[in-house]
């Protein structure tokens, strides 16, 4: 498979000798969803600023499209769309007056332009409102409104920037369907975003920059398994420090324990006494809270791969009738937290 995006060391250095992109090496498998994420300065919207050309590169190099941004750079941003967090149409002109506009940018013939905004139109479903002005429209109207002013010239790679920042639920999926059915059309999508779920469910890779820094990248669950296998090694490391309980503190000891450990809660159709004293004895549960909605809280230990299993065998062994079960793994914002916690405020792009 092409990437339809590479970089190679690319760097940025601003007057100040302030580094806000560091020898970054990253790849975009052509036709696939990216996230990029990392926190409010870490050197996001520089790199995106070299992907697409607004500004050059101090060093290194990047490929868009099979295109060079330094040695190539209209040819890249004919390849391109983005449709930034704040939505930058004219408010004063309606939406098929900024997508004519656009078109007209871009190039598009005259002849064909009408039918291709048309068409987008239909497609993000915001074609009831192609005579109003864009200043009239809601916050989802106007992303839809600037989705198909980005799209008209047929780019092959779409930058949305925080696009569902600010949306209701429903406007939200509907998005999300749109992004995913333009991925489906061939459409590269990078999408940066600070809401975990919408990135966890709709990329197929992600990269977390951090100081300029690409401090990991991974398949959100290839992340996720990290972290885990992360703590794994980080209570082993601990453990082995210890050369006696009565030299650590309780609140130490909590913090080790508390690496190996994730949450399972399970609702029964009725509990008693019985059977709640039959799940304290199983090894394989650390700790229970019995919780104001009936439901039982587990602690349970994250390395052990028949956990749920002993558990579930334990309570059906006690005539336990379970309604339902769930447990909570590592999350891609716990990969976040960890991958950029270690930041000098110095450091901040």
């Amino acid at each position: 498979m092409k990437n339809a995006i590479e970089t190679k060391n690319l760097t940025k250095v601003y007057n100040n000798n302030f580094t806000a992109v560091n020898s970054l090496n990253l790849t975009i498998p052509d036709k696939s969803i990216f996230g990029m994420l990392g926190p409010n300065g870490a050197g996001k919207t520089t790199t995106i600023k070299m992907l697409t050309c607004l500004i050059q590169p101090t060093s290194g190099n990047a490929t868009v499209g099979g295109y060079d941004v330094l040695k190539n750079p209209n040819e890249v941003r004919n390849l391109l769309g983005m449709v930034p967090q704040q939505v930058s149409l004219y408010k004063d002109l309606t939406v098929m007056e900024n997508s004519q506009l656009c078109a007209d940018y871009y190039g598009v013939p005259r002849d064909e332009r009408d039918s291709r905004i048309n068409d987008l139109m239909e497609l993000v479903d915001i074609k009831y409102a192609k005579d109003k002005r864009v200043g009239q429209l809601s916050g989802g109207q106007k992303q839809k409104a600037s989705l198909v002013a980005s799209m008209v010239h047929r780019p092959d790679i779409l930058f949305l920037d925080e696009p569902t920042i600010g949306l209701d639920p429903t406007t939200k999926r509907t998005l999300w369907d749109l992004i995913r059915e333009l991925n489906d059309n061939g459409h590269t999508i990078i999408l940066c975003s600070h809401d975990m779920h919408e990135v966890d469910m709709l990329c197929d890779n992600v990269g977390i920059i951090n100081t300029g820094n690409l401090v990991a990248y991974d398949t959100p669950q290839g992340l996720k398994d990290s972290l885990l296998e992360s703590n794994r090694r980080e209570m082993t490391e601990a453990l082995s420090k210890i050369s006696s309980e009565n030299e650590v503190s309780t609140s130490t000891k909590e913090d080790i324990e508390n690496l190996s450990l994730r949450k399972m809660s399970i609702l029964l159709k009725k509990h008693d006494d019985a059977i709640i004293e039959s799940m304290k004895k199983s090894s394989s549960i650390k700790s229970i809270e019995i919780a104001r909605n009936g439901r039982l809280n587990l602690r349970i230990d994250s390395f052990d791969d028949m956990a749920v299993q002993n558990v579930l065998n334990d309570i059906n062994s006690s005539g336990g009738i379970i309604k339902s079960v769930s447990t909570e793994e590592p999350s891609l914002e716990d990969v976040f937290i960890k991958s950029t916690s270690k930041v000098n405020e110095d450091d901040r792009a």
